[in-house]
């Protein structure tokens, strides 16, 4: 009974946490990959990110969905295959008092149990932002990982 309450009480906190940090995304469209019958076709997504703390970069992300009937229901796991691309969309400055790691996003790949992650990480000898998407289950992660580099302007 413990368990299962502790287990509820962390599932609850990570779906908040996923719903709080995804909301700077917008969908820019959709591939089809697979015909279903039933259901959904599987897919290949493109999301766009701005980093909220950076006005100036925008990250572009692409992951595999899941279609048939487990996917149209929202029940399906998606596979950790993803791509991801940060450009400059304007002066790439930093802000005072940026963390050198801050996650600034994620996606739910499965329903409360997978999602991938997007950290902006500061690399200071290059004066460059580093961006790495990894995958994560409630219990462990991936080394399924994508990584983006986006230079300081005037650098």
């Amino acid at each position: 009974m413990i368990r299962r309450l502790a287990f509820l009480g962390i599932m609850a906190g990570v779906w908040t946490f996923a719903a709080a940090t995804a909301q700077a995304e917008t969908r820019i469209g959709a591939v089809s990959t697979n015909f279903r019958l039933l259901g959904a076709n599987d897919k290949v997504v493109i999301e766009r990110f701005d980093d909220p703390k950076i006005p100036g970069i925008a990250c572009y992300a692409s992951f595999a969905k899941t279609g048939g009937v487990k996917g149209s229901l929202g029940v399906a796991t998606d596979p950790s295959q993803f791509g991801l691309s940060c450009v400059a969309t304007g002066p790439v400055t930093l802000p005072a008092g940026l963390p050198a790691k801050q996650q600034i996003a994620a996606i739910s790949a499965s329903f409360l149990v997978k999602h991938f992650d997007l950290f902006r990480l500061v690399d200071p000898d290059h004066k460059a932002i580093a961006y790495v998407l990894i995958s994560t289950k409630i219990i462990h992660g991936s080394p399924a990982n994508a990584v983006s580099a986006v230079p300081l302007s005037g650098h």
